[in-house]
This record gives structure tokens, sequence and C-alpha cells, in this order.
């Protein structure tokens, strides 16, 4: 009879898992409705990476490393000593092109000289010019007052032969002056212009040495910017060549975010936007940014092998797109980023 009786009560209906499939669905909803409303405001990627401007430092001269000032992995001021090559080598050509300098001004003395007396000696020869030219006036006058003498009988025949002899000697003393004149002015111009070329020398010479400084500063190998120095490849004794990468200095405040878009994102994107970083090294450190420029180019088309389509098979591809983004945290959140590290963007396109 009781067996009868719980035969004939119906079954209670199961409402448990109507109510799990009703709030997965209205978690569901809720989710898709975040997720609309946050992917319409935001444009988000995983491909970026922090980058950094890194200046390479290279030896300009050969020679061996005398001693290092700094250790890897430490900061460096711009314009520090770092590395010192021997140099003795170099001070020796800088003697030597001082020692031709000293040299070279020693001939444009010696010029200079030559050319003072000869100068003095051809003031003396115009004023022995002068001389003669005077004396040949007086000789050609008296020369033609005898001539018109010795027709009227005033004076003998023999008179008149000396005056004419009086003045041979007297143009030819005239001429030898002149010569000697003109040889004095030519010997100055000679001696202008050897003097030239000596000043021309010291002049080359005066190159050398400022050559020889220059090659001689290059052995004290200094930092090119304020950073972190990284990748050192120099000890001391090592025999360096000019070329040589030594080390690279990471430069302070030149860090920011390299981010590869799709190409069919960039429209939601442009200069000025704010943008949400996520450092995966530092996955609680808040820092943001803002978008800077693009890249004039997407990255396949600077790769070592760009792709060409029309080669016959033809898979399209969705592009990326380098776009520069610029931090903005405070100096000791942006001092623990590092370049090369992995970071989330995500640009807030809306408001």
């Amino acid at each position: 009879m009781a067996n009868q009786t719980q035969e004939t009560q119906p079954k209670k209906k199961n409402k448990v898992l109507p109510i799990i499939l009703g709030v997965i669905l209205l978690g569901g909803i809720i989710f898709g409705v975040k997720e609309y409303i946050y992917f319409s405001k935001h444009v988000d990627t995983d491909d970026a990476q922090i980058d950094g401007d890194i200046s390479p430092v290279v030896a300009r001269v050969g020679g061996y490393v005398d001693s290092l000032m700094f250790e890897e992995n430490t900061h460096v001021n711009k314009g520090q000593l770092l590395v010192k090559i021997d140099d003795r080598d170099l001070r020796v050509k800088l003697e030597q092109a001082q020692a031709a300098q000293v040299g070279a001004s020693a001939g444009v003395n010696v010029n200079q000289s030559q050319i003072s007396t000869t100068a003095a000696n051809s003031a003396s020869a115009k004023a022995q010019v002068a001389s003669a030219a005077a004396r040949l006036e007086k000789v050609q006058k008296d020369y033609q007052r005898y001539a018109n003498l010795v027709k009227d009988g005033s004076i003998t025949q023999q008179q008149f032969d000396q005056a004419k002899a009086d003045l041979d000697v007297a143009r030819a003393t005239y001429n030898a002056a002149k010569d000697e004149y003109r040889a004095a002015q030519q010997q100055i111009a000679t001696s202008r212009s050897q003097l030239k070329v000596t000043n021309t020398g010291v002049s080359q010479r005066q190159v050398d040495i400022d050559y020889a400084k220059l090659q001689l500063s290059y052995a004290n190998v200094k930092s090119p910017a304020s950073g972190i120095v990284a990748k050192k490849n120099v000890q001391v004794g090592q025999l360096v060549q000019a070329g040589q990468t030594l080390f690279s200095v990471v430069n302070d405040n030149s860090i920011f975010v390299t981010a590869n878009f799709k190409e069919t994102q960039l429209n939601k994107i442009k200069n000025g936007l704010k943008v949400d970083l996520k450092v995966d090294a530092y996955p609680d450190l808040k820092i943001e940014g803002t978008v800077y420029n693009f890249s004039p180019a997407t990255g396949a088309k600077f790769s070592l092998l760009p792709p060409d389509n029309a080669t016959g098979n033809f898979v399209k591809v969705v592009q990326r797109v380098p776009v520069k983004i610029k931090i903005t945290g405070s100096k000791e959140d942006i001092a623990k980023l590092r370049p090369g590290m992995s970071v989330d963007v995500s640009v807030i396109t809306k408001d």
C-alpha cells in the first residue's frame, strides 16, 4: 500500500539546471556587451615591445687598450672618459708634425730676410738709375752744345770727340743701372713667390699638426650620450682597430614603445591619442603613453627579404605597421623598462 502511494505522487522538477543555464547565459551577455563597449573605444595589440636609442661606441684609431674607466651595465654621463688607448705612437706623429712646422717657419724667415736684402739692393739700384739718368741728361746736353760749337770752330775736334765718348759712357752707365734695377726687382718677385710657397708649406704643416692632435684626441674614447653601458667588447691590453665597436650606450630619456598594429586597425588610430601600456615584466605597473607617429612602410617592406607579390604565388596576409608611442610615466617607472621587453598596448580611441 505504501509503495503504491509513492508511485502515484508526481516527481518534483529539477530547477537547478535552468538556473545554472540562466546564470551562464546572463554572464555571457554581460561579457559580450562589455567586450563590445570596450573594443568600440579601444584598439589593442600584444605585438609590441620597448625600444630605445642605442649608441654604439666605435674606436676611431687603432692601438692597445691602456685602461678602462667603466663597468658593464653601469650609468655613465655624456663626455665621460671610458676607454684610454695607448697614444705614444700618436704623440710621436704630433711631434714630427710640429718639427716639420718649425723647419717650414725657418724657411719663411730666410725668405723674408732675402726679400729685405733684395729690397735694399733694389732701392740702391733705383737711386743709381736716377743718378745715371741725370748724368746722361747732362752729357747729352753737353754733346749737343759741343756739336754746334765744333761747327763754328769754337772748340777742337778732340774736345767734341771727348764729349761723344762721355755720352757713350753715360749711356752705358745708365743701361747698366737699369739692368741692375730690373734684376733686383726680378729677385724680389722670385723671393716673394718662394715666400708664398713656403707659407703654403707652413699652412700645410699646421694642418698636419691639427690632424695629429685630432688623432691623439681619439685615443680617449668618451661616452657619446648619458645612459647605461652595455655589450662591452673590450678588455685591457686588447689590440683594437679603427672602426671596431667597443660597447654600446642605451641613452637616457629615449625609451619608447613600438607597437605593430594590423593595417585594418589603423583607421581608428591617430597622433596624440592616449595609450594604456602593460609590461609583461611588471604586470602591476601602470604606464601611459601617447601615439607619436607611424612608420612610412609596413614591417615586411623593411625585412631582409621583402615579399614580392608579382612572383606568381600570392596569399593575402594582413600586414602590420609599426607605430611609435611615447611613454609619459614617471622617471622611476620608466627607469625600470629595458629595450626588448614585451608590452600589451591599448589605444583609447574614444573617451
